[in-house]
């Protein structure tokens, strides 16, 4: 590390700059304009060439990767579940409510599923939208439009949106499983395939 800190400040536009103001100072000192203050005036000039040179850019972020990405969806799974299991909610809702999360739930335990799902960048974002943004969404649009009907009776009832928003979900959430499933299927095909040509040629 120490190494990689030097290493990186004498590549460093600071450094080189200082260095090609240091090499004016040791011109100074040779042509006997410096004097006997020569140390002085080449570290002087070396730190003036080092204070006006522009910083070095910032290092770009290094990209995250889908195991890493899939722990952050974990984390915020594990919030919202904290969330929901505050609220009240219609038996109805309250069920299909727990179905999703178990599906969710399951979808994110460490373990081989979760690599699946960790391989299919689109299924991750699915996920976790759902999990950052649609499932808090409906929970929290449900009780505040609850209130509101309490004052003003009429219309369309929340719970009603409610369900059919948690059962749109559930239909994400079952088509995604099945996407992943399909994934495993065709890799067991294409292993079977091999081994039925493999067994040709030998």
């Amino acid at each position: 590390m120490a190494t990689n800190r030097v290493l990186g400040w004498l590549e460093s536009k600071k450094n080189l700059a200082g260095s090609a103001c240091g090499l004016v100072g040791v011109s100074l000192t040779v042509t006997g304009v410096a004097g006997t203050y020569w140390p002085l005036v080449v570290a002087g000039l070396y730190g003036a060439g080092a204070l006006i040179a522009p910083p070095e850019p910032p290092a770009p972020p290094e990209p995250v990767g889908p195991t890493e990405q899939l722990g952050g969806v974990r984390e915020r799974f594990g919030r919202l579940r904290e969330y929901v299991a505050e609220v009240e909610l219609p038996a109805p809702a309250e069920g299909r409510l727990a179905e999703l999360m178990d599906l969710y739930g399951a979808l994110l335990e460490p373990g081989w599923v979760a690599d699946v799902l960790a391989a299919d960048p689109e299924s991750v974002h699915a996920l976790s939208r759902a999990i950052e943004l649609d499932v808090p969404e409906c929970v929290d649009t449900y009780n505040r439009t609850r209130w509101w009907t309490r004052l003003t009776p009429g219309g369309e009832s929340p719970e009603r949106h409610l369900e059919r928003q948690l059962s749109l979900l559930s239909e994400e959430a079952a088509r995604l499983t099945a996407d992943l499933r399909e994934t495993e299927a065709r890799r067991q095909q294409t292993h079977t395939t091999y081994l039925e040509e493999r067994g040709q040629h030998s």
